[in-house]
């Protein structure tokens, strides 16, 4: 395996007490200037031999193997073009909104550099704005990964800087809908709990205070929509956009969105009896973005149906609690009718 003079190979050997840990598990453990994500990847790029062959990020080590790593840096990331199919809810010549699936991240990241919303947009040949990012060019806000529904877009820099200000001012009215586990207490409620990074894992946020971190003031207020097999379907109302918001809150009332393993829910719900399959995502839709076109001064309401995929799922939790699907499908169609 060649080796560059800014790359140098790095070598281990394998201990007997390391039989049965995974290859990419030892090699971040040995490393920890690289990200096991990062490991992966060399692995997969053929920049990691076990006794002279190729690695697998999968296999199991027995003790005893000589191990080498060339640990090159990640090549720049840049945004590029792609022909992905988006749904658009809005468009002028300044900004336009779509309806982001669950699944889609927004733009380029740390391991991954395609696929994303922005490579969609740029795929459309239009302009955007620079918003100073090259890779988040567009982006006035963010969805997490597995929230699906509205997100607004700018076309060009003055525009980006416009509708920052909204969201800054908090001049932008954001709507979710959250079905979460357990029976919520009370028709309507506000969160007020500060958030910051959980110091025991760097991927979650936390409502708890930490003295050491720096926590920023969160509002989020809901109501509920329907009661539906042991869990309590919500409508949100985001005052603040902090990360993870609506997940961490709801977790904090120790009633986490349902699907989100991450913040404490369980993989597969339960209704009476019936054990439901896997959502396969969380359960957070932005519904409605409503504000003040910056240019025109017109209200401009942009709203995301529920998704097919979140319909059904809420129709089998009814079912599978012994309720009418039917008429509590008729009764959601009257509820998001209404969705402030």
């Amino acid at each position: 395996m060649p080796a560059s003079a800014s790359s140098p190979v790095r070598q281990f050997v394998a201990a007997a007490e390391d039989a049965g840990v995974r290859l990419d598990r030892f090699l971040a453990a040995r490393l920890p200037e690289l990200s096991r994500t990062r490991v992966q990847e060399l692995i997969e790029a053929g920049l990691v031999r076990v006794n002279g062959g190729a690695g697998k990020g999968a296999q199991r080590l027995r003790g005893g193997e000589r191990i080498e790593i060339e640990p090159q840096p990640r090549p720049p990331l840049r945004a590029a073009a792609e022909n992905i199919p988006l749904e658009i809810i809005y468009e002028d010549e300044e900004l336009l909104v779509v309806n982001k699936p669950a699944g889609m991240t927004v733009h380029a990241g740390a391991g991954q550099s395609s696929g994303t919303l922005v490579n969609a947009l740029l795929g459309r040949g239009q302009a955007l704005s620079s918003g100073g990012d090259a890779l988040r060019p567009g982006i006035v806000h963010r969805l997490d990964k597995g929230t699906s529904g509205v997100l607004l877009v700018a076309k060009n820099d003055e525009m980006h800087a416009r509708l920052s200000a909204l969201f800054a001012s908090r001049a932008i009215s954001k709507t979710y809908i959250a079905l979460v586990e357990g029976a919520v207490t009370g028709e309507h409620g506000r969160i007020e709990l500060p958030i910051g990074r959980d110091p025991r894992n760097r991927v979650r946020m936390t409502a708890r205070k930490h003295p050491a971190g720096r926590v920023r003031a969160a509002r989020t207020d809901w109501r509920v929509l329907a009661r539906v097999g042991g869990c309590t379907l919500l409508e949100v109302q985001l005052h603040t956009g902090r990360t993870h918001q609506i997940r961490v809150h709801f977790s904090a009332l120790r009633h986490p969105i349902v699907g989100d393993t991450l913040y404490g829910a369980e993989r597969r719900e339960k209704a009476g009896k019936t054990e439901l399959p896997e959502l396969g995502r969380y359960f957070l839709h932005a519904a409605r973005l409503v504000f003040a076109h910056p240019r025109t001064g017109a209200t401009v309401d942009a709203r995301a149906p529920l998704p097919a995929a979140l319909r059904e799922y809420l129709r089998e939790l009814a079912a599978g609690a012994g309720e009418d699907a039917e008429k509590m499908a008729a009764r959601l169609d009257r509820e998001f009718a209404a969705v402030r």
